[in-house]
């Protein structure tokens, strides 16, 4: 049996076909975006959905087209296609099915496109969620000053309530949130697993994907401001500042009954879900050390951190 804990684990307009970016104050960005990249790059941001309400998506939208570099945003359908999204400016991919993965299966697929496209950074964007206009900006300075190759960003958000007004929580620690990964090309090999990872980790499929980015020892880079804002629907949030949940609110999302299905799975059917996963012996040294900073960025000790029990 394997026990795989999921715990460690300014507005200017302008797109890829033509950067309005001109301000001098703006320059040092842009030199610093030109080093951490080729002359030619460009940005994609994916967005599942499934059957958000319009006003939602328009909000997401709305929040990469007012992006300060060129970024393209490509929203996938998961079975239920709204039709006014193909005159909004966006790259709109329609699956004919749902894939019933918290968004994982049309997220991997976007993501492979963007790469095959050859895009230099790819951003993941969850429909209810929207970035400050200059999220993709901080997150390629970041980039810009790792003192070694960065291989992703990860960035921080506000949370907030249905009304849009922040909420006064802490992120935890050895959480990071889908909508604030931004993945350089050093770690683009890792974006597939959204859609190959079993569907009953789905919930909990960021844990699994930074636990992949962590073992793989990819170097990462934190923007020190929120740039993203996550909606919160989770019953918990609103309880912990003794406020009413919404009537639609969720419960958190449960990591140990995830254990224990992976610790229930015979020896090879373990061995198939983690490479499924994207954890694999050869991949980049192994684990780190309990002592070892840890790769994500945060300063702390990986014991302390990602590798905390």
């Amino acid at each position: 049996m394997h026990h795989l804990s999921l715990q460690a684990i300014r507005r200017a307009p302008a797109n890829r076909h033509g950067n309005s970016l001109g301000a001098e104050s703006r320059l040092g960005i842009i030199k610093e975006e030109r080093r951490a990249m080729p002359e030619n790059a460009y940005y994609a941001i994916i967005t599942p959905y499934y059957k958000e309400e319009r006003r939602l998506l328009e909000r997401c939208i709305d929040s990469v087209r007012n992006q300060t570099l060129r970024t393209d945003h490509f929203l996938v359908a998961d079975g239920f296609p709204q039709d006014w999204i193909d005159t909004a400016g966006v790259r709109h991919l329609k699956l004919d099915r749902n894939h019933a993965d918290n968004g994982n299966t049309p997220r991997g697929v976007g993501a492979l496109l963007a790469i095959a496209e050859g895009y230099s950074a790819i951003g993941l964007l969850d429909a209810d969620n929207w970035y400050s206009p200059d999220h993709v900006e901080a997150c390629l300075s970041a980039a810009s000053r790792a003192s070694v190759y960065c291989d992703y960003v990860i960035a921080q958000r506000t949370f907030r309530r249905l009304d849009e007004s922040i909420m006064p929580i802490s992120e935890d620690a050895n959480h990071v949130d889908t909508s604030c990964l931004f993945f350089l090309r050093g770690a683009f090999s890792v974006l597939p697993h959204w859609a190959m990872m079993p569907r009953r980790l789905s919930p909990a499929c960021d844990r699994v994907i930074s636990s992949v980015l962590v073992e793989r020892k990819l170097v990462a880079a934190r923007v020190a401001k929120p740039t993203v804002h996550f909606q919160t629907l989770y019953k918990a949030h609103y309880r912990a500042l003794g406020e009413t949940p919404p009537p639609e609110g969720t419960r958190s999302v449960p990591i140990r009954k995830m254990n224990e299905w992976l610790g229930s799975l015979p020896r090879r059917e373990g061995e198939i879900a983690r490479r499924l996963m994207g954890f694999t012996a050869a991949e980049a040294g192994g684990k780190p050390q309990r002592n070892d900073k840890c790769p994500c960025g945060s300063g702390r000790k990986y014991k302390q951190c990602h590798g905390a029990a």
